[in-house]
């Protein structure tokens, strides 16, 4: 499955079903550049239990509001639309699996 940009409009949608990681990032954050071709790794290895969706804090103010995202990146767990599970910065591969594995 392929990484999902999600909006305020879309976010809803995006998280409703099954198990999704939301990456709260914005363009000029280093450590966000950092995981995000980790996470595209867990997506080649977890996409087909695991949905990766993105939110860009800067141009979804709404939702990272909403959600209370002080610094990022944020990484949250959603399993059918209920958070599970939330991490603050950066993540190597292995840790992100193994906080997954718990939920799928």
């Amino acid at each position: 499955m392929a990484i999902v940009n999600a909006t305020d409009q879309t976010f809803a949608t995006e998280t409703g079903e099954g198990v999704v990681v939301v990456d709260f990032w914005a363009p000029w954050c280093g450590p966000c550049r950092m995981i995000a071709p980790v996470l595209e790794e867990v997506d080649q290895e977890m996409g087909d239990k695991v949905k990766i969706v993105k939110v860009n804090v800067d141009e979804n103010q709404e939702t990272a509001a909403k959600y209370g995202v002080m610094s990022i990146p944020t990484l949250y767990v959603f399993k059918n639309g209920e958070v599970v599970d939330k991490v603050v910065g950066y993540q190597p591969k292995e840790a992100l699996v193994q906080l997954l594995e718990k939920h799928v």
